[in-house]
């Protein structure tokens, strides 16, 4: 049987060629943790590193050592002492809201843009649409990468990308989004919008229970005024859209860029990390590897889990109770530690040229800048 090729974190980052790493997989797997330890790495080994992350818990700042992290990159101090001279770490979180008011800001006039921000219409699609977290993560990292080209800021990014459903809603946002600003949504509501007058009134008030519910506070001939607003910026604005998705979507094909697909050793994570495999090899996008999170060692792999729960009801029995309950600890890690395997190699076998790291998990929750350094050692393989 083929050995599974390792997945080689540290060779991948001391390559200059790569630009852009992409951490994607399903919620709950430890993405911010991965692309947080990745950029330090990488920053510490003489790189030049912006980490774009959508942390709700506000821990990658603490991590980091920031009081803060906003839309704006912030550079983090107080890299290792024996880091390679050169190297540099600003870390960001996305701010969907504001990402998209940019947006509006940089393709209206002042006034339009004005109309625009302070529009309900626009302030729910903004805010709450499902999908704009997904397509603000892309449209921040082109903002990034067209940054580092035109000012050579940074020559890595390294993304986190949102905490979907599925993972894959990454790599559809852009399309979904359009689909909304061009679909039967925008033409039922903009046709009597442009209509005016009692008429289309009456058509907006049949459209309302079509369109999404973030709409609903917004009645009558007020929303037919905001809709108005709304759609004669799309003449200025979607084009940019579309445009730039294709950009980032093109920019996330080329040979600078590396996807690394973060799962853990759960049935689910890993089926939905085998859909993300197959789409990024469906789609053409190059693929590093995959990171398996949280995987359960094993303390004292010569006593299997059979052998220590027989133990432990003979110890019991002689009434020794902290003895027993000892080998009874370690029978349940070691069939974790089973099962954990047991699943990995599973989603190996089905994918054998796809290079693998597996990172054990950690006594504690990452909370400072060593415990970052930590997975980073391990996500190298290093002990």
């Amino acid at each position: 049987m083929a050995r599974t090729p390792v997945l080689d974190i540290d060779a991948m980052l001391a390559d200059r060629h790569t630009r852009i790493v992409v951490c994607c997989g399903s919620g709950g797997v430890g993405k911010t943790t991965t692309a947080a330890a990745l950029a330090l790495r990488a920053a510490e080994a003489g790189r030049e590193v912006v980490v774009l992350t959508i942390d709700p818990a506000r821990r990658l700042a603490q991590s980091l050592g920031l009081t803060e992290l906003d839309n704006v990159p912030r550079l983090v101090s107080g890299l290792a002492g024996d880091a390679v001279p050169g190297g540099r770490l600003d870390a960001m979180m996305l701010d969907m809201k504001r990402t998209f008011d940019e947006v509006v800001l940089a393709h209206s006039t002042r006034e339009a843009a004005e109309q625009i921000l302070a529009n309900p219409f626009y302030q729910a699609v903004s805010s709450s649409f499902a999908g704009t977290q997904e397509y603000m993560a892309m449209e921040k990292l082109g903002q990034l990468r067209a940054r580092a080209d035109r000012e050579g800021t940074w020559d890595l990014i390294v993304v986190d990308t949102p905490p979907s459903r599925s993972a894959l809603d990454f790599l559809d946002a852009p399309k979904r989004l359009g689909s909304f600003l061009d679909g039967r949504f925008i033409r039922l509501i903009a046709a009597p919008a442009k209509m005016g007058g009692r008429a289309g009134l009456r058509l907006v008030n049949v459209g309302i229970g079509l369109v999404s519910k973030t709409l609903t506070t917004v009645l009558g001939g007020e929303m037919l005024r905001d809709v108005q607003t709304f759609v004669n910026a799309l003449d200025t604005m979607f084009g940019g859209f579309r445009e730039r998705a294709d950009l980032t979507y093109a920019l996330l094909k080329e040979g600078g860029t590396e996807f690394i697909v973060v799962a853990a050793p759960e049935r689910d994570a890993l089926r939905e990390a085998s859909y993300f495999v197959a789409r990024l090899e469906q789609e053409g996008m190059p693929l590093a590897g995959v990171v398996v999170n949280r995987m359960q060692p094993s303390a004292a792999p010569g006593l299997t889990a059979a052998r220590a729960r027989a133990a432990a009801e003979q110890l019991a029995e002689a009434d020794r109770p902290a003895a027993a309950a000892a080998l009874s600890l370690h029978a349940e890690v070691s069939e974790l530690a089973a099962r954990h395997r047991n699943l990995v190699r599973r989603f190996t076998a089905g994918h054998p040229s796809i290079p693998v790291v597996e990172v054990a998990s950690l006594a504690q929750d990452v909370h400072d800048a060593d415990g970052l350094r930590e997975v980073g050692r391990r996500l190298a393989g290093l002990p």
